[in-house]
Formats: C-alpha cells, sequence, structure tokens
C-alpha cells in the first residue's frame, strides 16, 4: 500500500466514514454471530468498529508490520491478529458465525485469487453464517490514489455469481453511488 493511502486509511476521517456510512450500510441487520473473521484489516478502523458487536474476532492481515502493529495495539482485547494469507487460511472448516471484508478486495492482484478469498472464507464459515463484503466502486480518481500500489477493482455485477461458484448457497449484492456491499450466505 502506498504512503498516502496508509495514511488516508488509518486517519480519524477514514473511520468517521466507516463508523458513520460503510459500515452500517453494508452490515444491515446481518448476525455476525460470535466468533467474526475480518479479511484485510490493514491499519485496523474497521477491527475498532467490529470488536464491539462480537464476543470474539479475528483479523487475517497479510501485510507483516501491519499485522503486528495492529496486534500490538488491540492486544488484551477480544482481538486475535493473525498474519497470514486469506487465500489459505490456517483455520479449520466451519469455525467462524460470520465474516467481513471491507474495503480492500480491490488490493488483491487478481481475479483468480479474489475468487480464492471467497472459497477460503466460504471454508471457514459455519453453515448458515454470513459473510458481508463491500468495496468501492472503479473509478479513475481511485485508480489515481493507487500509485506504486495494487489496483484491482472488482465489478459489482460478477459478484453474485463469483461468490455462488466460490461455496456461498446464496448472495445479494447491492450497489451504490460509490460502492458496493455483497452479503452471502454460507452452505
Amino acid at each position: 500500500m502506498n504512503q498516502a493511502h496508509l495514511e488516508f486509511l488509518s486517519s480519524d476521517a477514514w473511520h468517521e466514514l466507516l463508523r458513520d456510512t460503510i459500515v452500517p450500510y453494508a452490515l444491515g441487520a446481518a448476525d455476525l454471530g460470535d466468533d467474526l473473521l475480518e479479511i484485510g484489516p490493514g491499519p485496523g478502523k474497521t477491527t475498532e468498529l467490529l470488536r464491539a458487536r462480537v464476543a470474539a474476532l479475528t483479523a487475517v492481515e497479510l501485510d507483516e508490520l501491519l499485522a503486528a502493529e495492529l496486534a500490538e495495539r488491540l492486544a488484551g482485547t477480544n482481538v486475535e491478529v493473525v498474519h497470514a494469507d486469506a487465500t489459505d487460511m490456517p483455520f479449520p472448516d466451519g469455525r467462524f458465525s460470520g465474516a467481513v471484508s471491507f474495503t480492500m478486495l480491490h488490493h488483491v492482484p487478481t481475479g483468480a485469487l479474489q475468487d480464492q478469498i471467497f472459497a477460503e472464507v466460504a471454508r471457514v464459515l459455519r453453515p448458515g453464517a454470513v459473510f458481508v463484503a463491500s468495496d468501492s466502486l472503479a473509478s479513475e480518481r481511485l485508480e489515481s490514489f493507487h500509485e506504486d500500489d495494487i489496483y484491482n477493482p472488482v465489478d459489482p455485477a460478477t459478484v453474485e455469481s463469483r461468490l455462488v461458484v466460490a461455496g456461498f448457497a446464496s448472495a445479494d449484492v447491492d450497489v451504490h453511488d460509490y460502492g458496493w456491499c455483497a452479503r452471502a450466505v454460507a452452505r
């Protein structure tokens, strides 16, 4: 992640946007259960919001430094930070009661790897558990913000079928002016 992007994702402005708009919109009335999985927390602004909603939260972060900083900051809380690749997670099948991914899928370099994340999430969720994913829509402005960074936006028109192919029983996708969210139910 480039420095400007990382600074924005660590900012109070981003925290407020997540708290007031993105997280409530994406989650809706979704029941996350008691053992939540978060994919790609980055600096952890979503993690801070989500941990108040559940008994236990496991955050999987690919970036070693971000994972270490988040683990240190949230030590002694209900959050476990795991430095791992979400395409091959070190968890047993059916462990989690819910899963979320907020504005990170566009950082995954290929559609095939995004699909592998979807399949891994489906694998580690309990039957009937909900996966909530949210991301921005492709734009030139966002592409320029990701200079020297991975930017592979997800076409929301493909998300429902991709989630079903990945192993979810059903998926619904909602699109608004700036982004999309999907809510998928595990088999």
